[in-house]
């Protein structure tokens, strides 16, 4: 709750929206485009230092960070309290404008917490690596109100588990998690949606471009590792840093949507308010964005960057397909994409459904659609892999 107000304390101060309250009815994407062009680049510069200066910090002072998944495998892996300076670093530059996703953070706030109070017990070997990815799960169904979707990324990402040993705790500690997150965020969905419907056609569509998302996911993933894997980690930093993240504030003065994390144009893609034109200008920037501020070696989350790209791939099939059997909004489109490009993106099948039935708050009839998506998805994710 207190990162995510952190975030939009940030955005506001930085964009000039909103200064009487943390948390209010106006978009970040709102923001953005009512902000001048200099201040859009000015945030982005600040931005650049931020990153930079702050990170170099991190490595070059504190402890060899620890990532979720290291710590889950070995119960001997500490995560240092340099895991703080690297979320907070996280929230600040991704409330200035950096393209990459917020969820990160407070899952590894989640798990150092659960770290520091797993010592002070005496669990087994088994419970600790439990208890820390229940700490990691939490913090995702904080910060996005999805008490499931944290439970199953839980069981399904960090544990790859669904016994009762490990769901109970899964289940009750992300409820509890959203439940505290409600005093300061409220209950509210992350996106608004229109009224839509399945057709007969939309299941069609689904099961035609399941592949199309699953290897594009798959490519997405690899392109990300391979530009983390390149990112400076000494004070070469600084000068990446710098030069990416000005050069995306550049392109945000046409482009405003370019900048945070991607809810604003997911958003235009659900409420079918956008052109293929934008979608595909969108598309290969936040590509670009996202890429070259993983190898200037800042980070952040995938998972919504990688829903927004779902989101904009959707469009132009969408409309080839409303050509031939016109009646189908561009956001029921959206809707799919968006599942089946995050199942194959982060390896989660059922986690993607989840979190975006509980993101979205769509119609359950959605289900045979996104499902059938994923299917195809995830089926030429594997062939990929083989």
């Amino acid at each position: 709750m207190l990162l995510a107000m952190l975030l939009h304390f940030v955005q506001h101060i930085a964009y000039g929206y909103s200064l009487a309250e943390i948390i209010s009815h106006e978009s970040f994407l709102n923001g953005v485009v009512d902000a001048k062009p200099w201040r859009r680049v000015g945030a982005m510069a600040v931005c650049a230092s931020v990153a930079g200066f702050g990170w170099w910090a991190v490595y070059a002072y504190g402890r060899p960070l620890v990532s979720i998944k290291q710590a889950v495998k070995s119960h001997e892996a500490t995560m240092p309290l340099a895991t703080v300076g690297h979320a907070l670093l996280q929230i600040v530059t991704v409330g200035l404008g950096s393209p990459l996703g917020r969820e990160v953070a407070p899952r590894e706030i989640g798990a150092l917490l659960a770290t520091w109070l797993v010592r002070k017990t005496n669990l087994s070997a088994a419970n600790t690596r439990i208890m820390i990815a229940c700490g990691a799960g939490a913090g995702l169904a904080a910060v996005y109100n999805v008490p499931l979707g944290g439970a199953v990324f839980t069981l399904e990402v960090m544990l790859q588990t669904f016994s009762i040993a490990a769901a109970v705790p899964a289940i009750i500690t992300s409820v509890i998690a959203a439940l505290v997150a409600w005093i300061g965020l409220g209950n509210a969905s992350q996106y608004r949606m229109p009224d839509l419907q399945v057709s007969t056609s939309l299941i069609l569509w689904s099961t035609c471009v399941g592949p199309i998302f699953g290897y594009g996911g798959q490519w997405y993933a690899r392109l990300a590792t391979a530009a983390r894997a390149r990112a400076p980690r000494n004070w070469r930093l600084v000068p990446w840093c710098g030069a990416v993240f000005i050069l995306v504030g550049v392109a945000a003065v046409p482009f405003p949507h370019l900048l945070g994390n991607g809810r604003g144009p997911i958003q235009l893609g659900l409420d079918s308010d956008i052109s293929l034109r934008l979608a595909a200008e969108l598309l290969a920037l936040k590509l670009i964005a996202t890429t070259a501020c993983l190898r200037a070696g800042a980070e952040g989350g995938m998972l919504t960057p990688g829903m927004t790209i779902g989101a904009l791939l959707a469009t132009a099939p969408g409309i080839a397909w409303t050509a031939l059997w016109p009646g189908i909004p561009i956001g029921a489109f959206a809707v799919v994409g968006v599942t089946a490009f995050l199942a194959s993106s982060m390896t989660m099948p059922l986690t993607a459904v989840v979190l975006v039935l509980e993101f979205t708050r769509v119609s359950h009839d959605f289900l045979i659609p996104m499902l059938l998506a994923v299917g195809g998805s995830m089926a030429t994710n594997k062939w990929c892999r083989s």
